[in-house]
């Protein structure tokens, strides 16, 4: 299946993102349009809920056995998915956010083997593990409480 158009920006924007150590501002980001756009988001809420798991997974150290072109294409949907210009603007009602929903389906298809495996992880981990992981890090990358 062949990438978004234009997604190759954001696969350079994302690593940019992961050098500069941006990853938990992110995160915030994401879970704020997430929230905010709860209602439009329908079944692909616990998707995102599974990206964001997976790059906190990653950022603590705890999850690393992600290819590393699966997890940089998952960080530039998220990057994809908080941008408010993109192919199709946000503030275009009705349209603006099909277009980032795309995004998100279309890495979560091409990568789902890789998806189920951080799944299993996921599931096979305490409660206490699972909680921490969707607490989101704080900007400066600790775990906020």
């Amino acid at each position: 299946m062949k990438a978004p158009w234009n997604f190759s920006r954001y696969l350079t924007l994302a690593q940019r993102f992961l050098a500069g150590g941006r990853l938990p501002s992110l995160l915030l980001a994401v879970s704020r349009k997430g929230s905010r756009e709860a209602g439009r988001l329908g079944a692909v809420k616990e998707d995102l809920r599974l990206l964001l798991s997976l790059c906190n997974a990653w950022l603590r150290g705890e999850y690393r056995r992600v290819n590393p072109r699966a997890f940089l294409a998952v960080v530039a949907a998220l990057l994809y998915f908080v941008t408010p210009l993109d192919a199709l603007p946000d503030w275009l009602v009705g349209l603006g956010f099909v277009d980032d929903l795309a995004v998100v389906a279309w890495v979560l298809k091409t990568w789902s083997h890789e998806l189920d495996a951080f799944r299993a992880w996921r599931q096979a981990q305490s409660p206490e593990v699972q909680a921490a992981l969707e607490r989101l890090p704080a900007p400066d990358g600790k775990s906020r409480q």
